[in-house]
């Protein structure tokens, strides 16, 4: 068996054992799925064993190739460490934060000010996504740090809860229910809705809510931007529920926004990031002032 492996081997043996398809781990690497089954059946050559087991639709790790991953995912973050921290010790501090749309807008300004009077020297990317695609990123590399609301699917992923945030009942300024003392989940059931569609988790968090309320409101619109959901809500088109972050920046006296009685609806704003990655001092230095960072609605008043 030859033992002069190649890094760049190793990466693409991981980008293929974490896709389990050549065609995925290719776009990934930015490689012809040809190139990269050339590439990894040299590599198996090379080793004298297989390391994947083709199947129609999928490729499987063998034992070895099990024995192997463990092996070269500590190689790559060992190398990446050390490139990092070399890097790191040259360089002004550069961050790439993720946050989810509902949030970004909202809660990053007020944050990123306080935290950039503090650190001066640090640069923040802001890069604005869906859940889904957020949590890929950070997986790969792409970005440090994410934003975003649970309940949350992110296997090798950490995740730390920051705060809670109350959903307000946003109403067209002349609606009913404005005048209300009392608004109940079962008081909104009889008026169309307009919600943001499937891709924002904020829609999961308001159908979460109303199923646990026994509730099932109909939705007449499923929109992309949560302004575009305030806008048509003022025009008569329905009513909705927002993040309270959102309420805060909303001057327009052409809608009002209401608490419900009893239980709220809520959403829990996190932070994640990949535990098997370089954390810099600045990722660090963020995640602590995350840490310390109270509600918005604490912060406003």
């Amino acid at each position: 068996m030859r033992t002069d492996i190649e890094f760049q081997q190793l990466e693409q043996f991981v980008a293929v054992a974490r896709a389990r398809n050549f065609t995925r781990a290719a776009a990934e690497l930015n490689l012809s799925q040809s190139a990269l089954s050339r590439a990894i059946q040299k590599f198996e050559d090379q080793l004298g064993l297989p390391l994947f087991e083709r199947k129609p639709r999928e490729v499987v790790l063998t034992e070895p190739g099990e024995l192997l991953l463990d092996r070269a995912k500590e190689i790559l973050k060992l190398v990446e460490d050390t490139f990092s921290l070399i890097s790191e010790s040259n360089r002004k501090g550069r961050i790439r934060l993720g946050a989810i749309p509902t949030i970004a807008p909202y809660f990053l300004p007020h944050l990123l000010s306080r935290f950039a009077a503090d650190h001066p020297d640090i640069s923040v990317i802001v890069q604005e996504d869906t859940t889904e695609n957020l949590l890929k990123r950070c997986s790969h590399g792409d970005i440090d740090l994410a934003i975003l609301a649970l309940p949350l699917i992110a296997k090798d992923l950490e995740i730390e809860s920051l705060f809670d945030e109350e959903l307000l009942l946003v109403l067209p300024a002349s609606h009913p229910l404005g005048a209300c003392r009392e608004i109940t989940p079962d008081s909104i059931e009889a008026y169309p809705f307009v919600m943001l569609n499937d891709a924002h988790c904020l829609s999961g968090n308001i159908a979460s809510y109303c199923r646990q309320q026994s509730v099932q409101p109909v939705t007449v619109d499923r929109i992309s931007q949560l302004t575009t959901v305030q806008e048509l809500v003022a025009l008569g088109h329905g009513i909705s529920v927002i993040p309270k972050m959102a309420r805060r920046l909303d001057l327009s006296d052409r809608r009002v926004y209401r608490s419900f009685t009893g239980e709220k609806p809520i959403r829990t704003i996190s932070m994640v990031w990949n535990s098997n990655r370089y954390q810099s001092k600045w990722v660090k230095e963020l995640m602590e002032h995350l840490r310390s960072t109270k509600t918005v609605t604490e912060q406003g008043n």
